[in-house]
């Protein structure tokens, strides 16, 4: 690092000068292009990120130190701003290779702090201070989104960005006018379909909802198993005209937070259950890093947003290639398949089946690129053909590393085709359902609206069960869906339970169960399993249930008698078990009975 400032005097001798700040800022913006254009996946830290640090430290240092002599030498308050953005912009870059969410709080309070000062308040005769001043509150949405700041700090954004852009028309060129305002529509849309509702408990593992490890049921010592841990992470969501923000889609962003471990107390503090709030001297309290050492580190994610198949297989490669020997890679695929008009087939599941039926994995080349079009992904516009599509085939060469596939697709299940045909490991997959009605709480155009019915169920299994059920949680009463979460939980644990108790479960599903993460999509798998094998819509309708591979012991089916009681035990509680077809006799097990009966009006 260059020499203390305070050994010099702003445009005098010594060690120090105005000049020398300049050319640093200079140099400054050199490193940042280059970071800014590094690829985001990789587990090895590129050198140009201590660099820019370093060097935007000492600037920042420099600012602070010497501001008043380098405003008289001609120093702005946004470049300022511009030096604190960058640094959280930087801390955000890092968050996004390292997945540490430590950095998305030191992130956060650069951000902030430029907020709280008014670094980008508009300069009349800067006529870039509105877009930087733009660009500065969207990246801090998307920080204060990913950290969960609902009660305060995103709407604060939201509105920030709405009024700037209205107050800068007259300032900002026609077709940059249009692209803010698309930007503002897209932050509409988002935060509608992230509602607080959806964020009444963390979508990442926390200690204060989710059990300790523990206090978990594990496989018995004499079962074989290698320990492997989920590791790396690729999320990749791509439907025409679908919720999102940035390169980010609503379920994507619910995937990257539910493969995370959450800061042990930061959510209660960010979401009004501290005395404190998200603003002024009290601000920093919130973002102490309350972190147990003892969690494990976060997997590495990857997001990619309709990606070329060439640079998914690219990066897909580079994270098998770099994959710890005991790590498990998690592939999160959400896309459409055939397309029909509201973006799914009305009902494709006999083209499904009848394609994979039809789809011998070990002679690829005497299938009818016809009668296969159905078991395809489109990552990206349709005009692009085979450029824009992934296929089963195309991940069989990596089934030589652990793998879990996510699929969630109206032709997921031709996924399931690799089963049996991997090349070294065997995959545990989960796949969505082919079918979507527009009668249940989820139609066909939902992924427009709130986001995937599956995916939903993955992240956040009880907001998913009530959408499913009709209600939507408007004006729900926080101590009764409370105890629906107690219940939900009492019934994961007993799944848990019995899959670790049965001597019919295949290695594959022992090792997911040893991770907490992969452990927790597992059992909400089960859930949504059973909630639309039971519900009345859908009963006995093969098309509407997400199914997966290698197939889980009949102990967890949907209609045996354990799911049957767990599934009622929280419909009942919500008033929905009507909505269901159970058996005549079931029974709550470790439950009371008359509590677990009593419908709230109010969910």
């Amino acid at each position: 690092m260059a020499s203390s400032p305070h050994q010099g005097q702003a445009g005098g001798g010594g060690g120090w000068t105005a000049e020398q700040f300049w050319s640093l800022l200079d140099k400054a913006d050199r490193r940042f292009a280059r970071v800014r254009d590094l690829p985001i996946f990789g587990r090895r830290e590129p050198e140009e990120y201590g660099k820019a640090f370093r060097i935007y430290t000492q600037l920042w240092r420099m600012q602070q130190e010497h501001r008043h002599r380098l405003l008289d030498a001609g120093l702005r308050r946004w470049q300022v701003g511009e030096i604190a953005a960058r640094i959280a912009h930087l801390y955000y870059s890092q968050y996004q290779r390292a997945s540490d969410t430590a950095l998305l709080s030191e992130a956060f309070v650069f951000y902030h702090a430029v907020l709280d000062r008014g670094y980008f308040i508009v300069d009349a005769a800067d006529h870039l201070a509105p877009t930087k001043h733009l660009r500065f509150l969207a990246r801090f949405l998307l920080v204060a989104l990913l950290l969960a700041r609902r009660s305060d700090t995103v709407p604060r954004l939201a509105a920030h960005i709405r009024t700037l852009l209205d107050d800068s028309k007259k300032t900002l060129q026609e077709a940059e006018y249009k692209e803010w305002k698309h930007v503002v529509q897209e932050i509409a849309r988002f935060l509608r379909a992230d509602s607080l509702f959806m964020n009444m408990r963390p979508l990442r593992y926390s200690y204060a909802f989710d059990p300790a490890p523990d206090t978990l049921p594990t496989v018995p010592p004499t079962v074989k198993k290698r320990g492997l841990v989920l590791s790396d992470a690729m999320l990749c969501s791509y439907y025409h005209n679908e919720v999102k923000f940035t390169d980010i889609t609503i379920d994507v962003f619910r995937m990257l937070q539910c493969l995370e471990w959450e800061p042990c107390g930061s959510f209660a503090l960010s979401n009004g259950y501290s005395a404190h709030d998200e603003s002024g001297q009290n601000h920093p309290n919130l973002l102490k890093d309350l972190r147990d050492a003892a969690l494990p580190p976060n997997p590495l994610k990857t997001i990619l947003y309709r990606p070329s198949v060439t640079h998914f297989l690219t990066v897909l490669a580079t994270k098998c290639e770099e994959l710890p020997s005991n790590g498990m890679m998690l592939i999160y695929l959400s896309a459409a398949g055939e397309v029909g008009p509201s973006g799914f087939c009305a009902d494709t599941n006999e083209t499904v089946v009848s394609s994979f039926n039809k789809f011998d994995i070990s002679n690829v080349s005497t299938i009818n690129v016809k009668e296969d079009d159905a078991s395809r992904l489109w990552l990206g516009y349709s005009e692009g053909e085979g450029s824009n599509c992934i296929y089963p085939c195309d991940l069989i060469p990596f089934t030589r590393r652990p793998l879990f596939l996510v699929i969630d697709s109206n032709t997921s299940y031709s996924f399931k085709s690799i089963h049996g045909f991997e090349k070294g490991e065997t995959t545990a997959m989960l796949l969505s359902p082919s079918c979507r009605s527009s009668s249940l709480g989820f139609s066909g155009d939902s992924v427009r609206q709130i986001g995937s019915q599956f995916t939903m169920f993955l992240t956040a299994p009880l907001q998913a069960f009530c959408h499913l059920i009709g209600n939507n949680g408007v004006d729900i009463d926080r101590d009764a869906y409370k105890k629906a979460e107690e219940l939900l939980s009492l019934s994961l644990n007993e799944w848990a339970a019995t899959l670790v108790a049965s001597s019919s479960l295949h290695p594959v599903w022992v090792e997911v169960l040893g991770d907490l993460l992969l452990r927790r999509l597992l059992l909400r798998f089960i859930f949504c399993r059973a909630a639309h094998s039971l519900f009345k819509l859908t009963y006995h309708k093969v098309d509407f249930l997400p199914t997966c591979a290698p197939p889980l012991p009949q102990s967890v089916d949907a209609e045996s008698m354990l799911s049957q009681s767990c599934l009622l035990r929280v419909a009942s509680f919500l008033g929905a078990a009507n909505q269901f077809s159970f058996a005549e006799v079931t029974t709550w097990p470790e439950v009371d009975a008359e509590e677990a009966t009593v419908a709230n009006p109010s969910i």
